[in-house]
């Protein structure tokens, strides 16, 4: 599994988990994620933004996805699907915080997985975009962590760029006004792009040779 970015806005937290029995509220976790929060910002500060709910059990013989974590709400059953790298995506849905829907797994009493909150930049869609279709994403996750964390907010780091990861070696051009520039993967097949505030005011386009598998936020 790739190292990623996570953002702890809270102490990172461990709910028990048992056979097909209830894991958590539904409200529980979500309170813990400060996801209310997050989709109460309008949709212009967070569309850059990949907010999720990262596991990790504390089993090491265990993956995330074992946990098959279900939502039981009043109309039916609603699985929660979970990522090979332990990454789970999730809604707001007001109806199952009204009538306190609870969270069950398969998984026996005594397994334990750690949460925390992880947040990566959107890659846009294709192999080219315009340079604040991406970058953005710089700007609007330390205005989130600023709005989550509320007084807590100086104890988190400012975010200054996005680290592009591939599964080869590949180019990305930014063809801005005094002339193209163009970055090739590191020995990691990575590229770091510094924010950089006179594209962010051109706002030229971005082209990649191959597509990449994620867009890491870094300090």
């Amino acid at each position: 599994m790739k190292k990623l970015l996570l953002i702890t806005l809270l102490a990172a937290s461990s709910l028990a988990a048992a056979q097909e029995r209830e894991w958590a509220p539904y409200k529980k976790l979500v309170d813990a994620m400060r996801l209310d929060k997050f989709y109460a910002l309008p949709a212009t500060e967070r569309d850059k933004l990949d907010y999720y709910v990262l596991l990790k059990p504390a089993n090491k013989a265990l993956k995330a996805t074992d946990f098959n974590l279900t939502v039981v709400h009043s109309g039916g059953r609603t699985p929660l699907p979970v990522s090979a790298d332990g990454r789970l995506r999730l809604a707001l849905n007001p109806k199952w915080l009204s009538e306190d829907a609870k969270i069950v797994t398969t998984q026996p009493s005594g397994e334990k997985v750690q949460i925390a909150q992880g947040m990566d930049a959107i890659v846009p869609d294709g192999q080219q975009w315009q340079y604040n279709a991406l970058m953005d994403s710089v700007p609007q996750s330390n205005n989130m962590i600023g709005k989550l964390a509320g007084i807590a907010r100086v104890f988190f780091p400012t975010l200054k760029g996005v680290t592009l990861k591939f599964d080869k070696p590949a180019q990305l051009t930014i063809q801005a006004k005094g002339g193209p520039k163009q970055l090739s993967t590191d020995g990691k097949n990575e590229i770091h792009l510094a924010l950089d505030s006179a594209l962010q005011k051109e706002n030229p386009l971005m082209v990649v040779t191959a597509r990449p598998q994620e867009a890491e936020l870094d300090e």
